[in-house]
């Protein structure tokens, strides 16, 4: 689940930490790199447990209206669509969710305001009334109208956004990737996988790991080599005012580039050019992109990578 993306991310934001600290250790650094990677993982879990609350909620408010003094023949007869949804029972006793919720729990309980807001707007929604007029839901049913309902009320809601950024500083920049793959798990759940229905893993394969934590590692140690040819080729600037942002972005760059021979030059260019349009100044991708095209072509031509 953790995708290279969110590491170039993670790595850029712990090496700019890395200069900033007089302290340094890249123990500690490694440590903190990993650390931030776990709780981006922790997100995925958090976010699948808010469909599994939003559920909860809706039988509390049903048992609630059913125990009203004087209940309406709505109240004692409601649409529980909702509370017998098959996928959502599926979730729910998930070997996979559970285990990881025993080992690091995660609670909605503070937020019950905005699950009860929240809870409203899906069960206003065109989404909800064309579910609930369903005679007896199937499945694909049942599944179809949370993945729709997840993409429409709780992918990149801003409201969330907030209170996932009250929670934990590490899911700042996670959200959305975060959020599109539990787009991707809830449209491969099959009825047939039960409880055991697999959730992604933190890591594809122990290479993204490996990536990780060797892409920090060459960042740091091989400093000179790169910030020497970051210097070089902005002889027109004053290297000392180029945005430290800049600076870390490019240097992350040309250790993926040097480093890793699989990955293909336009592809980390990219990435990393994409990194710099979010997190540095609105002329740092044009900028970056300059630079680093003349430092790929020299050490092109010196034979000093060799990959396209």
């Amino acid at each position: 689940m953790i995708n290279r993306n969110l590491i170039r991310i993670r790595i850029v934001q712990i090496v700019y930490s890395w200069y900033q600290n007089t302290n340094k250790d890249l123990r500690s650094a490694e440590k903190e790199l990993l650390f931030g990677l776990q709780k981006s993982y922790d997100l995925y879990f958090y976010l699948l447990l808010l469909m599994v609350e939003l559920t909860k909620a809706y039988e509390n408010r049903v048992e609630a209206k059913k125990n009203k003094h004087l209940p309406s023949y709505e109240d004692l007869n409601p649409n529980t669509h909702l509370i017998q949804n098959k996928f959502i029972m599926q979730l729910r006793s998930n070997t996979q969710l559970q285990k990881h919720l025993t080992e690091r729990p995660l609670i909605w309980d503070a937020d019950n305001s905005f699950l009860k807001n929240l809870l409203d707007t899906l069960l206003d929604s065109d989404t909800y009334k064309e579910y609930a007029a369903i005679e007896s839901p199937s499945y694909e049913e049942d599944r179809e109208f949370w993945r729709k309902s997840f993409k429409q009320f709780i992918y990149l809601n801003e409201e969330l956004e907030d209170i996932l950024e009250d929670e934990c500083i590490y899911w700042n920049d996670d959200v959305e990737i975060v959020q599109s793959f539990v787009l991707k798990t809830i449209k491969k759940f099959s009825e047939k996988q039960g409880a055991e229905q697999p959730l992604m893993p933190m890591f594809k394969d122990d290479e993204d790991r490996e990536f990780a934590l060797k892409l920090l590692h060459n960042t740091i140690l091989n400093e000179k080599q790169y910030r020497d040819l970051i210097e070089k080729h902005t002889e027109k600037w004053d290297f000392d005012r180029i945005a430290f942002m800049d600076l870390i972005i490019m240097q992350v760059a040309l250790c993926e580039i040097c480093t890793f021979e699989s990955i293909p030059t336009s592809v980390s260019l990219n990435e990393y050019i994409e990194i710099a349009k979010s997190y540095s100044t609105p002329k740092s991708g044009t900028f970056i992109n300059g630079i680093l095209d003349a430092i790929v072509q020299e050490i092109k031509e010196e034979n000093r990578i060799f990959k396209n």
